[in-house]
C-alpha cells in the first residue's frame, strides 16, 4: 500500500530566479499543498529544510515549469537556507506578524517604544518582514519624523539584532560622513593614515544606498571586502586597520535589509541615517568617532539648520552609546575629488595614497583633515597639529605602504577596472561655473550603470570659480555598455545643465 501523501512536504527543484535579495518561494497554484493549507499569492511561508529555516513571499506557477509535488525558491532563498536541489522541505504559515501593529501605530503618529523596536528589528533580522512590509516601516519613520529617544531606541535595537565587536584593547577610531556629496572618498586614505600612525581603525562601510558609490563599493575595486569577522579580526591585528563591508560580518544585520529597501525608495530619513551610522560604529566596537556633514544646496544635507539638527541627534545618540564623537561641518556645494563611481574614485584614492602631482588636492584635503582630528581625539596629538601629523603620513609614504599591506592582508591587492565606453559633456557657454547639482551629476553616473557596473560614473574636469570656453568638456561620462551610455546620455540631454555657468562679460 502507498505511503499516504504528507500535505506540507515538497521537492525542491532548482529554477535560478533572481530576486535580488528577497526570499520568494514558487508553487503550483494546483499543488495539494495550496489547497491544504489555503495558501495564497503573496503569502508569507516558512519553509524549512535541512534543520534551517527562511521566511519566503509566496509566488504561483500557472504552467508545468514545475512537476506536481515540486517547489522551488528565489537564488537568494536558496543561498540563505543552504538548500541543494532535490531536497525535501516542509511549508507551512508563517506565524502572526504583532509587531507590524506597531508600525502602522507610527503611521497614524505613536510613538515607537523600545520594546517595539527591539520586536521589529528582530522580526526584519529573521526575515519576517516583505519588502512592502520593510517599505511601510522605512516610510512611517520618514513621514513621522523619529525624535530623539526613538533614535536611540532604534540604534540599540539595531545593535542588539546583530553580534557586536570587542577588540579587548580600546580605544577603537572610526569616521562615517553622512553622504549626499559625489566623490569624497576619504575612507580608505584616512585609515591608511590612521593606521599607519600607530591607531587602531577597524573600518566597516556600507555598499551605496542612493549615491553611485560607497566605500565598500569602492575598496572592493581594490581590495576583497565581503571578509567575515574572524578574516576580519586577522586583518586587524596584524595591520592596525581595514575597511571591510559591514554586511559580510553580521554588524547590525537590520541596517543592510533596510538599506536595500531605502536604495529602492531613493529614501533616506534624518533619524534613519542617524541610526544606521552610529548602530555600525556601535556594533564595530569603536570609542572614538569623527562624523563629517557635508552642507550645500544639493548635498544630503542642504542648510546649516538642518546641520545643527542631524549633528545634535548624532551626538545625544553617540553619548547614550558609550562613543567619544565630534562632528565637522564641510563644504558641500561640489564633488570632492574627480572620479564618481566606484573605480574612478578608486583611482583618486590611490593617486591621493602614493603622492602623485595629478592627484585631487580636495580629496587629500578632507582626508588629512579628517584624519588629523581623529589623531588630536586620540589625545596624545596636540589640538591643531593633527593636519601636520596627517599629511605628513602621507608625504613620507607611511600611508601608501599601510593601504598596500592591509590590501594584501584582505587577500590582494586589484587593480580598478576601466570602461569601455566614455563620452565628453561639453559646456554650453562661455563663462565661470557658479554651482554645480550634485544630485543631478549623482544620476547621470547613476544612469550609467555605477555602482553596480563598477567601471561606470563619471570624471570631473570643471570646479566652481573655473573659467570654461564654450564646448570645453566640464565631465566625461563612463559605461561598461553602449545602452548604458546611451542612457546616461539621454538623461543629461533631458535635464536642465548640471554645471550652471555665469557668462562672461
Amino acid at each position: 500500500m502507498a505511503e499516504p501523501e504528507r500535505s506540507n512536504r515538497l521537492r525542491l527543484k532548482r529554477l535560478g530566479i533572481d530576486t535580488h535579495q528577497e526570499a520568494v518561494l514558487y508553487m503550483r497554484r494546483d499543488c495539494h499543498v495550496c489547497r491544504a493549507e489555503g495558501f495564497s499569492a503573496r503569502a508569507r511561508i516558512r519553509v524549512t529544510a535541512g534543520g534551517a529555516f527562511i521566511i519566503a513571499t509566496l509566488n504561483f506557477i500557472n504552467s508545468d515549469l514545475l512537476a506536481p509535488g515540486e517547489a522551488s525558491l528565489s537564488e537568494s532563498a536558496w543561498s540563505h537556507i543552504g538548500a541543494e536541489e532535490g531536497w525535501e522541505i516542509s511549508v507551512a504559515h508563517a506565524r502572526a506578524l504583532d509587531s507590524l501593529s506597531d508600525v502602522r501605530a507610527k503611521v497614524y503618529g505613536k510613538k515607537l517604544t523600545d520594546g517595539a523596536l527591539g520586536e521589529i528589528m528582530n522580526d526584519i533580522v529573521e526575515g519576517r518582514y516583505s519588502d512592502i512590509h520593510l517599505s511601510s516601516f522605512i516610510t512611517a519613520c520618514a513621514a513621522r519624523e523619529l525624535d530623539g529617544g526613538e533614535i536611540v531606541g532604534l540604534t540599540r535595537a539595531m545593535v542588539a539584532a546583530g553580534q557586536r565587536l570587542d577588540w579587548g584593547a580600546p580605544p577603537i577610531f572610526d569616521k562615517h560622513c553622512v553622504g549626499g556629496l559625489p566623490g569624497n572618498r576619504t575612507t580608505p586614505i584616512i585609515v591608511a593614515i590612521v593606521a599607519a600612525c600607530g591607531l587602531m581603525m577597524p573600518k566597516t562601510s556600507s555598499r551605496a544606498i542612493t549615491s553611485p558609490a560607497g566605500t565598500a563599493d569602492t575598496m572592493e575595486t581594490l581590495a576583497p571586502v565581503d571578509l567575515d569577522l574572524l578574516a576580519m579580526r586577522r586583518v586587524v591585528e596584524k595591520e592596525g586597520g581595514c575597511v571591510v563591508w559591514g554586511g559580510a560580518v553580521d554588524l547590525s544585520p537590520a541596517d543592510d535589509t533596510l538599506i536595500r529597501v531605502e536604495r529602492a525608495l531613493d529614501l533616506d530619513s534624518d533619524g534613519q541615517l542617524v541610526a544606521s551610522v552610529l548602530s555600525k560604529k556601535a556594533a564595530a566596537g569603536s570609542t572614538h568617532l569623527v562624523l563629517d556633514i557635508p552642507v550645500g544646496p544639493t548635498a544630503k544635507v542642504r542648510s546649516e539648520t538642518d546641520a545643527g539638527s542631524i549633528s545634535a541627534h548624532l551626538l545625544n545618540t553617540s553619548k547614550a552609546l558609550g562613543i567619544n564623537a565630534i562632528v565637522l561641518q564641510s563644504d558641500g556645494r561640489q564633488p570632492v575629488g574627480r572620479g564618481i563611481g566606484p573605480a574612478l574614485e578608486a583611482r583618486d584614492v590611490l593617486a591621493v595614497l602614493r603622492g602623485e602631482a595629478a592627484a585631487p588636492q580636495d580629496l587629500k584635503a578632507r582626508a588629512v583633515t579628517l584624519a588629523g582630528a581623529l589623531l588630536e581625539l586620540a589625545g596624545d596629538t596636540p589640538i591643531g597639529e593633527g593636519v601636520r601629523k596627517a599629511t605628513a603620513a602621507i608625504d613620507n609614504g607611511g600611508a601608501w605602504a599601510k593601504f598596500q599591506a592591509i590590501c594584501e592582508a584582505q587577500g590582494g591587492m586589484r587593480t580598478p577596472p576601466t570602461s569601455r565606453h566614455q563620452h565628453p559633456i561639453l559646456s554650453e557657454r562661455a563663462g565661470r561655473i557658479v554651482a554645480i547639482d550634485n544630485r543631478r551629476l549623482a544620476k547621470a553616473a547613476k544612469f550609467a550603470g555605477a555602482p553596480d557596473a563598477k567601471a561606470a560614473g563619471l570624471e570631473l574636469h570643471a570646479v566652481l570659480g573655473q573659467q570654461v570656453e564654450a564646448s570645453e568638456p566640464v565631465f566625461t561620462l563612463h559605461a561598461e555598455t553602449q545602452g548604458e551610455l546611451e542612457y546616461a546620455l539621454e538623461y543629461v540631454d533631458g535635464h536642465s545643465p548640471i554645471f550652471e555657468i555665469e557668462a562672461s562679460g
